[in-house]
């Protein structure tokens, strides 16, 4: 038997839940079974958590295909179905007593990206892989981590955060708000919400109400954020103490903005790997992506990514994921075999940081 076995956590109850499983499937795929025992638990969008049998099946399923060619509900009709009709008792959280050593999280968003999980598993004493805590929290929320990076000295966009409690109370007021410090267009986000779910670009007036009812059903804290005009430029960092950078990558979207079919189901966004800017220009890009993650305090692995202006050289800090797409068309593990580190190597290197990593 190898001598570690990894529990390799995916679905969740976020927005995310089907992306997630996709990411799992690939890292399921990519770990070297020599080393790793792999035990798949599946967590349901109602945050039942199932391990072996019915998580084995939906690792099997293939959803990307699914999501393709029908619709994400449809998508969500047939997990339900597999998990009714496995009736399997849900798994009782005794790590110990299920001999797992360690977690492999591809649990994006809410629930899993936020430093839930990862206080949880710290409690459990299970190493896992990614951020901790402190940093998971920081990141999945935009405004604070716009705070945090300014202070390092990295540009920003400007913005106004308001929350979704304010805007039911007086949306009269808030759209005055918007409109006196932020210059249309720009866009509505959801503070804590990733693969671009609930964003909308407003060009004008009349679309500002739908965005903002939509972000705030979604959040209690929703940016505005000020529209950057530059290229999409992203970096995969990945290590602990002494972290490296991969090359910029840089994303063409297939619509006005990569949103979350032009990232996960259509694939309609065109990849430079290394990206479209002058050498010079991409080193200050990598040199603020590893400044960025040491001032957030971010281990194991984070995707940072930016809007560059050619023109004036302006680097802007668009977010941070500390739970990236590990789809076969995601930018992370691209981003990671532009430097030589190929998938099954990427996987190997993080769960060996899980096991190196000393949480506080």
């Amino acid at each position: 038997m190898p001598p570690f076995t990894v529990a390799l956590m995916f679905g969740g109850r976020s927005a995310e839940h089907e992306i997630s499983i996709i990411s799992a499937q690939s890292i399921a795929a990519n770990i070297n079974p020599q080393l790793y025992s792999v035990l798949p638990i599946y967590i349901t969008h109602k945050g039942a958590w199932l391990c072996g049998g019915v998580a084995q099946n939906i690792l099997n399923l293939d959803l990307a295909a699914l999501l393709r060619n029908s619709s994400i509900e449809k998508a969500q009709a047939t997990l339900v179905s597999m998990v009714q009709q496995a009736g399997q008792n849900p798994f009782d959280l005794n790590f110990r007593a299920a001999a797992i050593d360690l977690a492999f999280l591809a649990l994006h968003g809410s629930y899993g990206e936020d430093g839930r999980i990862q206080g949880f598993l710290d409690t459990c004493g299970i190493p896992y892989t990614g951020c901790g805590v402190l940093s998971s929290a920081l990141t999945m929320d935009k405004a604070l981590t716009k705070l945090c990076v300014a202070d390092a000295g990295i540009a920003v966009a400007p913005s106004v955060t308001i929350f979704s409690a304010d805007y039911v109370v007086e949306p009269e007021a808030i759209h005055r708000l918007i409109e006196q410090q932020v210059e249309y267009p720009f866009f509505v986000k959801p503070a804590s919400l990733g693969s671009s779910i609930g964003i909308t670009k407003v060009h004008h007036q009349g679309e500002l109400q739908p965005a903002l009812e939509s972000a705030c059903s979604l959040d209690w804290k929703v940016l505005i954020e000020k529209t950057i005009r530059g290229r999409e430029i992203e970096v995969a960092v990945l290590g602990n103490e002494q972290p490296i950078a991969s090359l910029c990558g840089e994303i063409k979207p297939g619509k006005e903005f990569y949103d979350y079919q032009d990232k996960y189901i259509f694939n309609t966004a065109q990849f430079y790997i290394p990206a479209r800017i002058p050498v010079d220009l991409q080193e200050k890009v990598r040199t603020a992506a590893l400044k960025a993650y040491r001032a957030l305090g971010c281990s194991g692995m984070s995707r940072v990514d930016f809007f560059v202006d050619e023109q004036t050289d302006a680097i802007v800090l668009n977010e941070v994921n500390t739970i990236p797409g590990f789809t076969d068309i995601s930018m992370y593990p691209r981003l990671m075999e532009s430097i030589g580190i190929s998938f099954p190597e990427l996987v190997e290197r993080l769960l060996e940081l899980a096991l190196k990593m000393k949480r506080p």
